[in-house]
């Protein structure tokens, strides 16, 4: 992408413009000079030259020649500086859990309950919009597996689809290795694409409890991202110990439920130590955004940029002008 800054001018010869000192030499020379004079009483209230007399317009237009011919010998350039940056986004596959234990109330912001998918939310949609030059696409698992988006850089479009996601679209479980299956299946068919320059890919994993329930194994997953070259993050979101669950019916909260988080963080780690990514226990809202961060930072794109000045020459101008007065000047010397 090309990016203008300023415009100018320059000289590209500008030691030519020493000729312009020619006509002052010139001009100061004739001075020295000695002249004879006869002198006539009450001459000189006989004559009133002009300012530029028979004689002197010649003179007059072969300097100005000079001094236009000097200019178009300098070349003067018009001159325009653009800044040119060349880099190459990222394709990213956001695999979030919607199992119904994404609805535990254990984080807290502005002294308020949130649930797990509520909190993570507003911080995948900045995670997006601080990449506006990656290809970003979600998909949501809980027993099975479904694609919200493959990877897309209409990020507004996708920021609309996130705050509709909702727990108990699809049915209930964890099948943490089928969203990366169908995760690293969009990714294969984006780095198809013949028109997209990319740097690379990766996949970001939330969820909150244990594979329970797909035809692919995590590890089976992760085998096959090892062998594709594209690193894993893992965040395990969630409170360990016993959380609080409500319960819905009817769209409305009747009652509330205990049970023991589940979330297998070894699982995760192992997940993420054989891509090549990191894993991150995510159990409180400022720890999600430190997750999301680091992410950002290590898979940050680096912007290479050069300046590049292109330059008009417009010599012919001066240079016109010129020749145009040296006829004069010869036509006026010869009348």
């Amino acid at each position: 992408m090309t990016l203008p800054l300023t415009s100018g001018f320059r000289f590209a010869s500008p030691l030519w413009l020493a000729a312009l000192l020619l006509p002052l030499l010139v001009a100061w020379l004739r001075r020295r000079r000695p002249h004879t004079v006869s002198v006539v009483p009450y001459a000189g209230a006989w004559h009133r030259p002009s300012a530029l007399g028979g004689s002197r317009l010649p003179v007059a237009l072969g300097s100005a020649a000079l001094v236009l011919a000097a200019l178009a010998l300098a070349r003067p350039q018009l001159t325009a500086r653009h800044l040119d940056t060349r880099h190459a986004g990222y394709d990213i596959m956001l695999c979030v859990d919607l199992s119904s234990s994404m609805l535990s109330e254990d984080y807290v912001r502005d002294g308020r309950r949130l649930n797990r998918l509520d909190a993570v939310r507003p911080v995948i949609q900045a995670f997006i919009e601080q990449r506006p030059d990656d290809r970003v696409g979600v998909v949501l698992f809980s027993a099975k597996a479904y694609t919200l988006s493959p990877p897309t850089l209409d990020h507004a479009w996708l920021a609309a689809q996130l705050a509709r996601v909702r727990v108990g679209l699809i049915e209930d479980g964890t099948a943490i290795g089928d969203g990366l299956g169908v995760a690293l299946s969009r990714l294969e068919q984006a780095g198809q694409d013949p028109s997209a320059r990319r740097r690379g890919a990766f996949i970001v994993l939330l969820t909150d409890g244990a594979n329970n329930c797909g035809s692919l194994a995590p590890m089976q997953a992760a085998a096959i991202a090892r062998a594709r070259g594209i690193p894993i993050y893992t965040i395990g979101a969630g409170k360990g110990g016993i959380v609080t669950v409500p319960v819905y019916f009817d769209g409305r909260e009747v009652s509330e439920r205990h049970e023991v988080s589940d979330l297998d963080e070894n699982a995760l780690r192992e997940i993420a130590d054989a891509t090549g990514g990191k894993f991150y226990r995510a159990d409180a809202t400022g720890t999600i955004e430190s997750a999301f961060a680091s992410i950002d930072q290590s898979q940050k794109i680096e912007i290479s940029a050069r300046r590049i000045v292109t330059a008009t020459d417009v010599f012919a101008w001066p240079a016109g002008l010129a020749c145009g007065l040296l006829t004069w000047a010869a036509i006026a010397a010869i009348l």
